[in-house]
């Protein structure tokens, strides 16, 4: 999103998160994967209560030279340290110029939000240290990040979409929305295993384990209905903005006085169209989803 916004053009922007779609559509091969190639050539990997997260560790242990595993270990610390420093940066953005300060403290210096930057941060890594036990009770991460999805990313996109396509959609309506989605999602991840349904091989019996993935994907579901029910809701007793305020922010209102519209209007060459890459990854997406279904 970040780097859409800071395209040069709107071509740029609307080809950016396209592109960005191609390699996400791989990312369970590099989940799946390895963890395949542990249990052929890690002997211990197959043992009773294997630890799935430790499937890549043992492969660089086991395939690695000294010198290659060190750099493979300093690449993965960076990513880690990478990944946290943008998850930091944002939080304590978002906190201190989204809420902080139109909605707390108005009208003060930029040295007094910079200090309350300065105290965001570092309560961001706290919060980040916490969220590593949470994440030490999965019994595997790709679980733990499936859970956070369907609590959070699922209404966020639901609000967001709404949105974009509702223009009678007001902010009170998102605000509610979005924490009626986070709830609805906590809710159905309480309720879902308790439901035969979620069993491996579909019952109780035989002592069979709950398919956390199939709970976290009817979550993210639940979190998607259940914000689009109190958006419309709240939206039918709620002042929406005026149309002015929305030229360019939602469909159907374009901005007359945008700086591309007069580009946006001419075609693109055949491998820089939207189209051409939105519905390219949607085909590359729906084989793959046939062939591992």
């Amino acid at each position: 999103m970040q780097r859409a916004l800071s395209a040069k053009d709107l071509s740029a922007a609307r080809r950016t998160p396209l592109i960005g779609a191609i390699p996400k559509i791989f990312i369970p091969f590099l989940t799946i994967v390895p963890g395949l190639i542990a249990i052929v050539l890690v002997p211990s990997f197959t043992q009773p209560n294997p630890t799935y997260n430790d499937a890549i560790p043992l492969l660089m242990r086991q395939l690695l030279p000294n010198g290659v595993l060190g750099v493979a270990l300093t690449g993965l610390l960076a990513a880690f340290m990478a990944g946290m420093a943008a998850n930091v940066s944002g939080f304590n953005t978002v906190f201190t110029y989204d809420l902080w300060r139109p909605y707390v403290v108005k009208d003060r210096s930029d040295r007094y939000y910079l200090n309350v930057g300065r105290i965001a941060t570092v309560v961001g890594v706290l919060i980040g240290i916490g969220t590593a036990f949470i994440a030490s009770t999965f019994n595997n991460i790709m679980n733990y990040i499936q859970s956070l999805f369907s609590y959070f990313n699922a209404p966020l996109f639901a609000v967001f979409i709404l949105a974009l396509f509702w223009k009678r959609a007001t902010p009170w309506a998102g605000f509610y929305g979005l924490i009626a989605g986070i709830l609805g999602a906590f809710a159905f991840h309480y309720i879902g295993p308790n439901l035969s349904y979620f069993y491996a091989g579909q019952t109780r019996s035989g002592g069979a384990a709950v398919n956390d993935q199939l709970v976290n994907f009817y979550g993210a579901i639940c979190a998607v209905l259940v914000a689009w029910l109190v958006m419309l809701v709240v939206s039918t007793v709620t002042r929406p903005k005026p149309v002015e305020e929305l030229l360019g922010l939602v469909w159907g209102e374009p901005d007359p006085n945008g700086p591309d519209v007069n580009a946006a209007k001419r075609p693109a060459t055949w491998w820089q169209s939207p189209a051409l890459l939105g519905y390219g990854a949607l085909a590359v997406t729906a084989v793959l989803s046939v062939i591992f279904l």
